[in-house]
């Protein structure tokens, strides 16, 4: 089973005084005076170092597009493995979606959780036997 998104579907709905009106008397400074008005204020400067932070934001992390291919390449590892599981329902591997699936795994892939590493070479495997089945021997 894939999992799409991490998010979560419900929102958390707090309380709101919005629109309350109290009972009480309204605040009142001490000694009663009310407070001087400001003349004017000052013109408020943009940072000088705002388009350098925006050129920054505009530069593509290189983990992010690492993370996009891997999600994309387990995205069709697992669509490949949900047609393989429909399969053996039906009673029957295609010997067609078993060389997909192996070629899919025979894709270099880059190394990064060693259990993950482990679970792909036992899917390998299990593909790799399925198809020797077939009399098919894949390199």
């Amino acid at each position: 089973m894939r999992i799409d998104s991490t998010k979560s579907t419900n929102a958390v709905n707090g309380r709101s005084n919005a629109g309350r009106t109290g009972n009480g008397a309204a605040f009142q400074p001490i000694g009663g005076e009310t407070p001087a008005r400001v003349a004017g204020t000052a013109p408020m400067t943009a940072p000088a170092e705002l388009s350098s932070l925006l050129a920054l934001q505009g530069v593509e992390d290189p983990l992010q597009g690492r993370k996009k291919r891997a999600v994309a390449r387990g995205t069709d590892l697992l669509d490949s493995l949900d047609d393989v599981k429909a399969d053996l329902l039906v009673g029957r591997v295609s010997e067609d979606r078993l060389s997909q699936l192996m070629s899919l795994l025979s894709e270099a892939r880059e190394q990064s959780m060693p259990g993950l590493d482990a679970l792909l070479d036992d899917i390998e495997l299990r593909v790799r036997v399925e198809l020797a089945k077939f009399g098919r021997y894949p390199a």
